[in-house]
């Protein structure tokens, strides 16, 4: 971003203003990555017209030029309008064809008119989910994909480093069978590029655009190859494939493909949850806690407990989470809201969709750098607790049956005694068996030939 971002000089006009006067409501002002798809599909835009003969080519010329500037950044003091505004996203429209046109005009001997020109063969209703299908796609591809990648990588190769660690299992927080940590950490891997395969997933449908549609679907003032001229300009731009939406009454009047990248947003959020607290429950301790393992320290963990050191990365990705989780459901009743031939809550799911992928792809970097990769095993409480783990008699259920099992494990129980010790004792099996049978290693992998 350039200085010319920190230009307090008004560009926009009339209706920028008006809108700035109308709107006050919260202060927060839609994202980055939309307002450089708005400005990319500004610029393709008059590219296209300026094709297909519609604009003069110094106007289409420098309109494409200065939209660019927008998408690069340079102007971003320059849209200031409050997140919730019209319904359409009307007021933000218009805040870019102004600030466009003036640009424009200083580089030419002629007025730019920002209808006129700038929104030539368009409509607030089909440039405003255009541009959320846009942003949304670029994210997904840039930032929270890869970011989801790196974190399942990481997990990936801690199960390989720990596959030969055997810890107890747990299923409703209690003692169950032996399961490996590498295990553990690999069913975290296979969410997570689970979570990737439903982000893809959404990828055809998003890389559809509105565009040309422009008031309600029927494409009126707009030339018939607009869309498909623009769409293969804003295909370059963005280097993924961008077509025009097959019926542009569903994506001006609905916007279901935006609730359908949030609910998967929603469900890896889900995941990272999970991922979360199992790490607070293993780091638990240090003495009276599960202490499975250790995360590194990054900072004190009390203002009035010395030596105090909090799971806090794990917490803040959890609250991440917890946020996605209830832009979900702000998505799910505002994509409810399309009345007859339009969604009048485009602004509000622009926010909501892009904040959720900026979290999530920020709270999976976290994850795998400042959480995970500096983790530390504790091999011998590990042991220790597999070892005096009562579930290891469920591996004589078939020599014993399931009754003597149980009272083996009651006893072993309220004598905090091995299975191993109370199972020779109350049992005619040989040590050497019952080493086999309870071998927490076999138990773990048990379709495994035994070394």
């Amino acid at each position: 971003m350039t200085d010319r971002s920190k230009s307090t000089a008004p560009l926009y006009g009339e209706q920028t203003q008006l809108a700035l006067q109308n709107f006050t409501l919260s202060g927060e002002t839609l994202p980055r990555p939309f307002l450089r798809a708005l400005g990319w599909i500004k610029s393709a835009a008059a590219w296209a017209n300026g094709e297909l003969g519609l604009l003069p080519a110094e106007h289409a010329q420098w309109i494409a030029r200065s939209a660019l500037q927008v998408a690069n950044g340079d102007w971003d003091a320059q849209f200031p309008l409050d997140v919730f505004q019209t319904g359409s996203g009307t007021s933000t429209n218009m805040n870019a064809n102004e600030v466009i046109a003036t640009l424009a005009s200083r580089e030419m001997d002629d007025t730019v008119h920002p209808n006129d020109h700038v929104n030539m063969g368009q409509s607030s209703n089909d440039v405003i989910p255009s541009a959320i299908h846009l942003s949304a796609a670029i994210e997904l591809q840039q930032r929270v994909i890869p970011a989801v990648h790196g974190l399942a990588g990481q997990l990936e190769a801690l199960a390989r480093q720990y596959q030969d660690v055997i810890k107890t299992g747990r299923t409703h927080l209690m003692d169950a069978m032996p399961i490996s940590l590498g295990q553990e950490f690999s069913a975290w891997a296979a969410q997570l590029h689970a979570g990737i395969a439903r982000l893809q997933a959404v990828t055809p449908r998003l890389h559809q655009l509105a565009l040309g549609g422009t008031a309600v679907g029927t494409g009126i003032n707009a030339h018939p190859e607009f869309a498909h001229l623009a769409c293969q300009r804003l295909s370059e731009l963005s280097g993924l494939d961008i077509t025009p939406h097959p019926n542009p009454f569903v994506a001006i009047s609905a916007q279901d493909t935006a609730v359908e990248l949030s609910g998967q947003l929603n469900t890896l959020a889900v995941t990272l949850m999970k991922l979360c607290n199992d790490l607070r429950w293993m780091n638990s301790g240090p003495n009276s806690g599960l202490g499975e393992l250790q995360l590194h320290k990054l900072q004190a963990g009390s203002s009035i407990m010395p030596g105090k050191v909090n799971p806090v990365i794990p917490e803040a990705v959890a609250m991440v989470c917890a946020q996605v989780m209830g832009n979900h459901c702000t998505m799910t009743v505002a994509g409810q809201s399309g009345n007859f031939q339009l969604n009048v809550m485009l602004p509000l799911m622009a926010a909501n969709l892009l904040r959720s992928m900026h979290l999530l792809a920020n709270g999976c970097e976290h994850l795998q750098v400042k959480a995970l990769a500096d983790i530390t095993v504790n091999r011998e409480a590990l042991s220790h607790q597999v070892n005096l783990n009562p579930m290891l008699v469920t591996a004589l259920n078939r020599r014993i049956g399931y009754d003597q099992a149980a009272r083996i494990a009651q006893q072993a129980m309220a004598e905090g005694r091995p299975i191993i010790e109370v199972a020779e004792a109350m049992t005619d099996l040989s040590s050497e068996e019952l080493r086999g049978l309870l071998d927490p290693r076999h138990l773990a992998y048990p379709h495994q030939e035994k070394d």
